[in-house]
């Protein structure tokens, strides 16, 4: 599942929190060894944790990290009630901007203004995201964006050359021209995953729409790409997708598609996959698609944050680990399996490009340095009730029980009389 959209409140896991009284995050008379608490969402799958924790634990010998491991389906709504009431968890992880504006919102969150608006951190990709009334209370440690994975055995196979700077026209007929075979046996030119955001927020990126309306025309092209390559059998329709429970990994693993629009966060599942010798995919990655006569590349995403909760039993060592994690440091010890900080200096950059079996042409690595990243869903305190709106109609528009236009009609008019 996209690790940034699971905003479903379900059943409540029993997660064993450490729900001391609330005493006071004055750390000036501590002496000896501190366990910091830190929330996290499956931890054991989610390798990026063990990596910072591991690497700030080395560098700092008298701070321990015990993680408050929580079911990734059921990490917004304990955290939520974890915060309202009076948790004492040190620092909790933002999985995305929605629920961060929130809590900050609230006054959950310590101000973290003086990390953010100097040294690293003033560097780091995302940090716009968390810009609350000229303050900030969080920092992103990393930051994903949508790039174009493709399988070069296909591309070689079907006689095509590799994608580089594409547009959406030339992307569909490529996609059409890569499509081979037929039932059990057939491979599609590309696999377009059942998310809203691979229409949606991509229409918005490269169009200058705003998702929070109340125009919502700019999507009329994309429902229209997205569309013909249904039509065209270039890649599994979206009915059967969802039917199926289908997963983008298994689609480009088993060298069903030749390629997938997704972002960046699957590069290090991936790379597992391959040193694990359980797919034979010859990967690499182009620059995501553009309109026609774009002057560069544009493309979304989305941060993942560190935050102090505000009643922190151990603020102090909070932040240090927020600092860390960050930083340089933090940065190189992420990107050593695969994932993308939001510190990306040249430095770790090239690190990143280093890896085994990273792809190391330079369409590769022009991917990796797209011009402009906007954000993947807007925040306000309208984003929760139009993001359900935006799901549903994608939904009737994909399995054509509306027509683009009536169903773009039918998103103004609901985000008018239901999120005004």
């Amino acid at each position: 599942m996209n690790r940034r959209k699971m905003l479903a409140a379900v059943g409540m896991a029993a997660v064993g929190l450490p729900l001391a009284a609330c005493g006071s995050s004055d750390e000036s008379s501590e002496t000896g060894p501190v366990e910091l608490t830190v929330s996290v969402w499956s931890l054991a799958s989610t390798p990026e944790f063990q990596a910072l924790f591991d690497a700030f634990q080395k560098a700092n010998p008298n701070i321990t990290i015990k993680p408050v491991d929580i079911v990734a389906a059921d990490y917004p709504t304990k955290v939520t009630t974890m915060l309202a009431s009076g948790d004492t968890t040190d620092v909790i992880t933002m999985k995305n901007v929605i629920d961060y504006a929130r809590y900050a919102g609230r006054g959950q969150l310590k101000d973290l203004t003086s990390l953010a608006t100097t040294g690293n951190g003033a560097k780091l990709n995302g940090l716009d995201a968390f810009q609350q009334n000229g303050k900030y209370f969080a920092l992103p440690y990393r930051q994903d964006f949508w790039v174009l994975y493709y399988n070069k055995k296909l591309f070689d196979a079907a006689g095509k050359p590799y994608p580089a700077n594409l547009t959406w026209d030339q992307y569909l007929e490529l996609a059409k021209s890569l499509t081979s075979g037929s039932g059990q046996n057939k491979v599609y030119g590309t696999y377009q995953h059942t998310w809203r955001s691979v229409v949606q927020a991509v229409s918005a990126a490269q169009t200058g729409g705003n998702l929070l309306g109340p125009d919502y025309g700019f999507f009329a092209d994309q429902y229209q790409t997205a569309l013909a390559l249904q039509d065209a059998g270039a890649t599994l329709d979206y009915g059967t997708a969802v039917t199926q429970k289908t997963g983008y990994a298994s689609m480009f693993e088993t060298q069903k598609t030749a390629m997938l629009p997704m972002g960046t966060w699957y590069i290090a599942k991936i790379l597992s996959e391959k040193k694990k010798g359980t797919t034979a995919a010859d990967w690499a990655i182009a620059p995501f698609p553009q309109r026609a006569g774009s002057p560069g590349v544009t493309t979304f995403g989305s941060p993942t944050a560190f935050a102090v909760n505000k009643n922190a039993k151990h603020a102090a060592a909070a932040q240090k680990f927020i600092e860390f994690a960050t930083g340089p440091e933090g940065a190189k010890a992420i990107a050593d399996i695969g994932v993308v900080p939001a510190l990306l200096s040249d430095e770790i950059r090239q690190a990143y490009f280093g890896l085994p079996g990273m792809p190391t042409d330079e369409a590769s690595k022009k991917a990796f340095t797209p011009d402009k990243i906007v954000l993947e869903m807007p925040v306000s305190d309208k984003t929760s009730k139009i993001d359900t709106i935006l799901n549903e109609e994608h939904q009737l528009i994909m399995t054509k029980d509306k027509s683009i236009a009536d169903g773009i009609k039918q998103i103004q008019t609901r985000v008018k009389n239901e999120a005004s």
